[in-house]
């Protein structure tokens, strides 16, 4: 799941290396405007509701922690 994660997003946002950190939020390099595409994105991809509670940038600073949250929501 997590390379298909990573073709999905990188095919959605093309200026942004999803790999280059492990914080991607507190790095700077994912914006509340680019949470809000990837949120978008994974619910429509992957068929799952991300709570308000689930907005929190532990759970989008990474591609590895992007693929713990949608498989816990999923199931």
């Amino acid at each position: 799941m997590r390379e298909e994660l990573l073709q999905l997003l990188s095919t959605e946002n093309p200026e942004i290396d999803f790999t280059a950190s492990d914080e991607l939020v507190d790095d700077g390099i994912l914006d509340s405007l680019t949470i809000v595409s990837v949120i978008s994105t994974l619910s429509m991809e992957y068929g799952i509701d991300i709570p308000y509670e689930e907005i929190m940038p532990e759970n989008f600073n990474s591609i590895d922690a992007m693929v713990a949250m949608v498989q816990r929501l999923q199931a």
